[in-house]
């Protein structure tokens, strides 16, 4: 008889794209029905903030009863390292983050809001888990990237998304004129986010910088109630446009 160890499932988690920050709208409808019931089941977690992550479990339990109480979820942050520096280069291994899965366990895989490792750190969990053998399943819920693309007007079949811009001036304008060219000259779409706080600072720099021909749109907080979603020429948003404010992160793209 075969008694070898069964290797858990790695399921990917999406949060609502609230940040924690609008709790009074309603989870489920947010997220499906069949992704919080698949999230209550799981007692074992990686996330990028323990808090977080037992605030949204308590949300969940709210609506589908956790197959642990909360006292008694496991719960794995990923490193320090890995929020300053990124998982996505390979450098980072997670292997010893999914020894609950090794053992048998499903584990579950969650980020501060959207999709984990689409613009947020867990690429290293998802690498470690195929390369034990184990299966991972992406649960349905929102990705802002996506969304916005959807909802910007631009060519949804040539894109990138090319993370975080520079924080210095210079070497953001020139980046902004780098993705300018491939938009144009090549139709691809390109996407960025920004956090909160920089999100004035790089508004003008798209402004100052882009052509005004360019296409600009900006996404946020898409599926909730205080969603913004607006994709103008860049002539059209400097004779008049509010610029985005600085209590979510931004999507932003550009193209033609």
């Amino acid at each position: 008889m075969n008694t070898a160890t069964r290797i858990g499932t790695l399921y990917l988690v999406p949060a609502p794209l609230d940040f924690g920050c609008d709790t009074q709208t309603p989870l489920q409808d947010m997220l499906p029905e069949g992704t919080l019931r698949s999230a209550a089941q799981l007692t074992h977690w990686v996330c990028e903030n323990a808090k977080s992550c037992r605030a949204y479990l308590k949300r969940i339990d709210a609506l589908h009863p956790l197959a642990a109480p909360l006292q008694q979820q496991h719960i794995t942050e990923l490193p320090r390292e890995v929020h300053k520096k990124g998982d996505h280069t390979g450098q980072f291994n997670a292997t010893p983050l999914i020894a609950p899965l090794l053992a048998g366990h499903d584990m579950g895989l969650v980020s501060e809001a959207g999709m984990p490792a689409v613009a947020d750190p867990g690429s290293s969990v998802v690498r470690a888990a195929h390369d034990a053998g184990a299966r991972v399943e992406p649960l349905t819920g929102p990705v802002s990237l996506l969304l916005a693309l959807a909802a910007s007007g631009l060519n949804g079949q040539n894109f990138a998304f090319t993370g975080y811009l520079p924080q210095d001036a210079g070497e953001r304008a020139q980046r902004i004129r780098q993705l300018e060219v491939l938009a144009l000259q090549q139709g691809q779409t390109q996407l960025f986010i920004e956090t909160p706080y920089r999100n004035a600072a790089l508004w003008q720099a798209l402004l100052q910088h882009l052509q005004p021909t360019t296409r600009l749109a900006l996404a946020a907080g898409l599926t909730l109630p205080q969603a913004r979603m607006e994709s103008r020429a860049v002539r059209d948003w400097r004779k008049g446009g509010t610029a985005p404010d600085n209590r979510t992160p931004v999507v932003y793209a550009i193209g033609r």
